[in-house]
């Protein structure tokens, strides 16, 4: 089984991530913060992720530590869920567009965590929520998962629709990586580990 469950409780948040990396895309969120529980249900759906996630945080202050948190244990989970890679593909890409906007997202289960983010997003909120914090997820989520991800965002007017392709087109890439490759028989790099 290619599942995790991880916890993460500090002074200013309390979440849990139960994940299955070989499921049916269904999706419990319960994170506080609406839009970001609309983006998850993203990556559950379009990566084909079973994702239970429950959050308590800090939201009188704002929404920070809380997305921030979230990623930060979402990439706990997925790397313990994937645990050596030995048989993955490792490497994973997506093109998504929703209307005008136009997302790529490459993934490297590299074992470095790394984030190049380039997305200008045309406002600086979609209702409450700060388009920063979409930047500060996939901070945490690839400093703690160890892997290299590359989110360009190539084209819209819409940042609703920009925050949109972005989860969805990193569920895609994520769910190219993580597949299991019949022709790979051990860790798929030269160095033997990942």
């Amino acid at each position: 089984m290619r599942s995790a469950f991880v916890q993460r409780n500090t002074l200013e948040t309390q979440i849990s991530v139960r994940l299955d990396l070989d499921g049916s895309g269904k999706s419990k969120l319960a994170t506080g913060v609406g839009f970001l529980d609309h983006m998850l249900d993203q990556i559950a759906r379009h990566g084909l992720i079973d994702l239970d996630i429950e959050a308590k945080g800090d939201l009188h202050i704002d929404a920070h530590h809380t997305v921030e948190d979230i990623g930060i244990t979402l990439g706990q989970a997925l790397a313990q869920a994937w645990g050596d890679k030995k048989g993955l593909r490792r490497y994973g890409h997506a093109y998504v567009p929703l209307d005008e906007a136009l997302t790529r997202v490459v993934v490297d289960l590299s074992g470095r965590p790394g984030l190049v983010f380039a997305v200008p997003f045309t406002r600086p909120t979609i209702g409450e929520f700060d388009v920063d914090l979409v930047r500060e997820f996939f901070q945490g989520l690839v400093n703690h998962a160890a892997i290299t991800v590359h989110i360009d965002g190539l084209r819209g007017d819409n940042s609703h629709h920009q925050a949109e392709t972005v989860f969805k087109a990193f569920a895609r890439a994520l769910r190219m990586a993580v597949e299991t490759d019949p022709r790979a028989g051990g860790v798929p790099s030269t160095k033997g580990s990942l």
